[in-house]
């Protein structure tokens, strides 16, 4: 059976030998013995190991997260290669999109086609649906419906430059609002009830319709589900409750 040491491994993997022996003491990879001399010595089960950890990686996936991936009993190594052809190919079509658009932006700027502004940002609009779709698909369409979900994102991809600009400056204000109502801790104040307000009109750019129900049913999912709570609570701890419930007395109102 062939060995590697460290430095072989690393070299083969194109990985710095420091790495390696980070991954030893968190314990994600640990080197198949010790030889008489001290070494660190790899073998043909590491090295399969190896090559998980650095597609995890490539796709973006936390060391810590990863850990806990490689070093469960229910961890099946052909399983996992199955998933990132997957995960890689739906990554190579956002790169073919990305490219496809520098290759279109390169002939306008050389004067062989015109493109409008809305069409340099598609690849880049394409990404966000898939992404929202990958993390949040699922439970949305259960929730609002096919419909409802393909309607929010044809309006989010036939925004304009202007309007997209307009989005991300009202989601900011939203932000820095939030933060300020929150340290009023009441969400019946003046300035939580702007929050709920100005959360209203960002949803507006992308959604078909208001609905007040479906305002304060999406509010609540941002509390039940852990990665809208950590999407709202990355701008203050407990930012998704608060938000919530001051989007509650705002829906209960008559807006």
């Amino acid at each position: 059976m062939e060995e590697y040491t460290v430095k072989q491994l690393a070299d083969m993997a194109g990985i710095s030998s420091r790495t390696l022996r980070y991954y030893d003491e968190i314990g994600i990879l640990k080197p198949a013995r010790i030889n008489a001399s001290g070494y660190r010595v790899y073998g043909k089960k590491e090295v399969d190991i190896l090559q998980q950890i650095l597609f995890y990686k490539e796709l973006g996936v936390p060391l810590e997260t990863i850990k806990e991936i490689i070093i469960s009993p229910d961890f099946d190594s052909y399983t996992a290669l199955i998933e990132h052809r997957q995960q890689l190919l739906k990554k190579r079509k956002q790169l073919d999109l990305l490219i496809a658009n520098v290759e279109k932006t390169i002939a306008s700027l050389e004067g062989r086609i015109v493109m409008s502004d809305q069409d340099k940002f598609l690849g880049f609009k394409e990404k966000v649906i898939k992404e929202n779709e990958e993390k949040y698909g699922k439970e949305i369409r259960e929730k609002y419906g096919d419909k409802a979900v393909d309607e929010s994102n044809a309006k989010w991809m036939n925004m304009s430059q202007e309007q997209y600009e307009a989005f991300k400056k009202l989601e900011e204000e939203l932000y820095q609002v939030l933060a300020a109502a929150m340290e009023t801790n009441d969400p019946a104040s003046d300035l939580a009830q702007k929050a709920a307000d100005l959360h209203r009109q960002w949803l507006s750019f992308t959604w078909g319709s208001y609905s007040k129900e479906a305002h304060a049913g999406l509010a609540e999912m941002y509390v039940a589900d852990e990665r809208f709570k950590a999407y709202y609570d990355k701008i203050k701890p407990g930012a998704a409750q608060f938000l919530r419930d001051a989007i509650r007395i705002y829906t209960q109102n008559n807006h």
